[in-house]
């Protein structure tokens, strides 16, 4: 594919896309954030708010749909779906994902399990079934796979989480290189500790203050950052990128 120019407001106007975990956290921030800029979105999650939690974005031209992205079928589901209302799909965001924390000594099968369906074997089956139906649209298309620092470096109570990341991380460089010929770019980001309501919570008080001690920059992120790259990967400005891991860690991961 020859260069191409592009909108270098980074404008989604006329695109489609999907982003899993889009109720709360990074994914909600996201989804906003490709709203405003003018695409349409699927959002995708297995709360049973979801249809809620799309209507107070928009009641127009987003739409939310119940998912279990760690069953092949409902993933389906979810493709049909959005096919039937926006005609198309351009864009792919995987963000649905968990962390259960525990030293690798004690963690529970059914916590491994659990941890490596959802982030790993979910984000997959979301790449095939959606990567597919890109590849049979022959137009092209992005994928963002939600990765962390945490499949980069190893960090304590994190083994299942982790690994989990990890395989996101080479499962996007094998679909970088596989889907290239399609003019599919499938990029991954890593991002350190983000500000969420749940990441609030969990890093609240010394745990945290020891964490940000170890960050260059000093300080956690926000979805806000994270969505702000997201849109990136997601622009004409990114064609010649895939395959990539964008670390946003503040330095974290440099030492």
């Amino acid at each position: 594919m020859s260069f191409q120019e592009f909108d270098k407001d980074f404008n989604l106007t006329d695109k489609v896309a999907v982003v899993t975990g889009g109720s709360s956290g990074i994914g909600r921030a996201i989804t906003e954030l490709y709203f405003k800029k003018g695409a349409r979105v699927a959002l995708l999650d297995l709360k049973e708010t979801v249809e809620e939690d799309a209507a107070k974005i928009s009641e127009e031209n987003i739409i939310g749909i119940k998912t279990n992205v760690t069953k092949k079928s409902s993933v389906k589901e979810a493709l049909d779906k959005t096919k039937k209302v926006f005609g198309k799909i351009d864009i792919v965001v995987n963000c649905a994902g968990v962390a259960l924390l525990e030293k690798a000594k004690d963690i529970s099968e059914e916590d491994w399990d659990k941890t490596i369906d959802l982030n790993l074997k979910g984000t997959f089956l979301v790449n095939q079934t959606f990567g597919n139906e890109l590849i049979a649209a022959d137009n092209g298309g992005k994928i963002i796979n939600m990765a962390s620092q945490g499949g980069v470096v190893a960090l304590d109570k994190h083994i299942a989480y982790n690994t989990s990341k990890a395989g996101i991380i080479m499962m996007t460089k094998v679909l970088g290189m596989e889907w290239a010929e399609y003019n599919i770019q499938v990029n991954a980001i890593s991002p350190t500790v983000i500000l969420t309501e749940l990441g609030e919570k969990a890093w609240a008080g010394e745990v945290g203050e020891n964490m940000k001690k170890q960050i260059p920059a000093g300080r956690f992120g926000y979805p806000e950052e994270v969505a702000g790259v997201a849109l990136f990967l997601a622009s004409d400005a990114a064609n010649l990128i895939t395959g990539e891991n964008v670390v946003i860690d503040g330095g974290y991961t440099i030492k």
